[in-house]
């Protein structure tokens, strides 16, 4: 069996019952059940409509997302997030950036990379090398006065932790941000690139190796194994080219408000809703949420 998941933006909340029934009577599905009225409602399937994709484009139109997935095991027990424009709603290489006055050219790069257009390394080093000299004081600056959360992100990770799941946030920035926004969020534990520094400033370089792609591709696998469990075990959530891998092995791969070419390649895709679409798509009602 399948289940479709309607989902709108919690601020508008104009998910409206004949989207709902209609979709469901054109293809047949079980009975509507509303997870949150107005935001999230989902169907069962017999098996994935043909014409899946012509239908998703269609409620793109009207600021409505729609996942279809097995039902068997959607309910997972580890998060694996990215956190740049994912949890957080900046990349915080741009922000230091802004803060260097590179930032438009900083910026155009990060853009480039996270569409998959440039080597990730390559591009990373290029970046911070742009930010030598900078005082690491401007870190705790960008992270009081730049960084803003992505609505969802606290209530997605407590109602998995309340119920045995495990969160961890692995990122292509720096440590000097995961930390802080890890503690902030309640994640279990943060991996990313470390920022270089000497006599209190950057040095405009990273430690080796360099938390990319494949990085993200081993924590999975690592951090998994260590609990006990599978890829499918596990839920993922990114915006770029270098979630790409992590996105594609875990039992869920979520592409949330990603770059286009990034969200072509998964099956599931949040363009519209907020974090919550993480519960919402594992059948919980925003009654059970923590």
């Amino acid at each position: 069996m399948f289940t479709a998941t309607l989902l709108a933006s919690p601020a508008r909340a104009d998910l409206d019952r004949t989207t709902v029934e209609s979709l469901r009577d054109a293809w047949g599905g079980g009975h509507a059940v509303w997870l949150n009225p107005g935001v999230a409602a989902e169907f069962a399937l017999p098996l994935v409509p043909d014409n899946r994709w012509q239908v998703w484009e269609g409620l793109q139109g009207i600021g409505i997302d729609l996942v279809v997935q097995r039902t068997e095991g959607r309910r997972k027990k580890m998060l694996l997030a990215d956190m740049d424009s994912t949890m957080i709603g900046q990349e915080c290489i741009d922000e230091l950036g802004a803060k260097a006055g590179f930032g438009e050219r900083i910026a155009a790069i990060t853009a480039r990379a996270m569409n998959g257009e440039l080597n990730f390394d390559e591009a990373l080093i290029e970046r911070v090398g742009l930010m030598k000299g900078l005082p690491t004081s401007v870190i705790a600056e960008v992270l009081a006065e730049r960084i803003t959360y992505t609505p969802g992100g606290a209530t997605l990770i407590a109602t998995m932790k309340r119920d045995g799941g495990y969160a961890a946030l692995v990122s292509g920035g720096f440590t000097a941000f995961t930390g802080p926004v890890a503690a902030h969020l309640g994640f279990d534990e943060n991996r990313a690139n470390v920022l270089l520094e000497d006599g209190g400033r950057l040095t405009g370089d990273v430690a080796r190796p360099i938390l990319g792609r494949e990085a993200k591709v081993e924590a999975l696998h690592e951090i998994s194994a260590r609990l006990g469990l599978t890829p499918d075990d596990v839920i993922a959530v990114g915006d770029g080219a270098n979630d790409l891998g992590m996105l594609g092995i875990a039992g869920s791969g979520v592409a949330l408000h990603a770059k286009p070419s990034v969200a072509a390649e998964c099956d599931i895709r949040i363009n519209h809703g907020d974090l919550t679409a993480l519960l919402y798509i594992q059948g919980y009602a925003a009654a059970e949420f923590a």
